[in-house]
């Protein structure tokens, strides 16, 4: 080879090895931002009752945050819910934490002071209402829980919002109507077809507390139709979270046998109050987009976690952390 031939290679291997190095600096900008030291201390997360889906992904987004930022010690609160979760944040009990859209909205017009502190980090992924009941049972519709024995969720959770709704918009009282049972997806599957005629779920799916039995016993889904979703729209106030949708046919593959199953959607939204410190957040921030495949691997629902979409956290304004993170990688 000759002398310049050498020298053309020489530099094109330089240059080639200098692109991958720009390329490997965007990456890891993309990961962490280069030339700061992690921010440490100490966060409360508020999660939610031990076998759902706000338990495991606060586990999950433990686990890496605490590869990002070493030094942060992340303590988990276990919950009745969405709407504990909120007040928690509101009142300074905990840093972070999940909760669905509508509570955060209930929460705000209740006319609380505290509520004006709250702001979003970003928004996640959404609740699928599950109807539960024995696969022999005779409740086809929401209308046929008069007169039986229905878990409506714990007092401060979003499924007893929800459920309460769902009754109402049926005609149903959920106090006189029903025998109203205080149950979470950790006791209510095992006293199905006992204690209990039916019970309501709100999560992302699936639930790890219904996939447990799901692979030992059966049950089955009734439906909540379109039109019955009108009529919860028609209470106004947070009902506007509500969409009509089905659940995929992917989530309970044993007891959906390929059918998808007609029922309500409401956005989770990630969030924390407007004092936290912006240079956590915005870190914070960065993690859950950046884990989601990971997080994902174990909470299926949390693979829909999407940049585009993560902004929008109404009825919350971004915190300015959040905001920092979301300009920075704005294309």
């Amino acid at each position: 080879m000759s002398t310049a031939l050498s020298r053309i290679s020489r530099r094109r291997a330089l240059q080639g090895g200098a692109a991958g190095l720009v390329t490997l600096g965007l990456l890891l900008w993309w990961v962490l931002p280069l030339g700061e030291d992690p921010p440490s201390g100490t966060i409360t997360f508020s999660t939610g009752t031990r076998a759902g889906v706000y338990q495991e992904y606060g586990e999950l987004l433990r686990e890496e945050l605490a590869r990002d930022m070493p030094q942060l010690k992340v303590r988990l609160l276990t919950s009745d819910g969405s709407q504990e979760n909120v007040q928690r944040v509101a009142t300074g009990r905990a840093d972070f934490t999940i909760a669905a859209a509508d509570a955060v909205d209930t929460f705000k017009v209740g006319g609380k002071p505290v509520a004006g502190r709250l702001r979003g980090v970003a928004r996640l992924y959404d609740d699928y209402v599950q109807l539960v009941v024995p696969p022999d049972s005779d409740i086809r519709s929401v209308a046929d829980l008069k007169g039986k024995r229905v878990a409506i969720g714990l007092p401060d959770s979003g499924v007893r919002l929800i459920a309460t709704r769902v009754l109402e918009a049926a005609g149903i009282d959920p106090v006189k109507d029903i025998t109203p049972r205080s149950d979470g997806i950790d006791t209510g599957p095992a006293r199905l077809g006992k204690e209990l005629d039916a019970f309501f779920w709100s999560s992302g799916v699936p639930t790890d507390g219904l996939e447990k039995i799901a692979e030992t016993s059966s049950f089955r889904f009734v439906p909540i139709d379109a039109g019955l979703v009108a009529k919860v729209h028609a209470q106004g106030d947070a009902a506007h979270f509500y969409r009509a949708t089905n659940m995929p046919e992917s989530a309970y593959p044993t007891v959906q046998n390929g059918s998808t199953v007609p029922t309500i959607a409401v956005s989770n939204l990630l969030i924390t109050r407007k004092d936290m410190d912006p240079r956590l957040t915005e870190w914070l921030t960065r993690t859950v987009i950046k884990s989601r495949d990971g997080i994902g691997a174990h909470v299926h629902s949390a693979q829909l976690v999407d940049l585009r979409t993560a902004i929008y956290t109404d009825p919350l304004g971004l915190h300015e952390g959040a905001r920092r993170y979301y300009r920075s990688v704005k294309p």
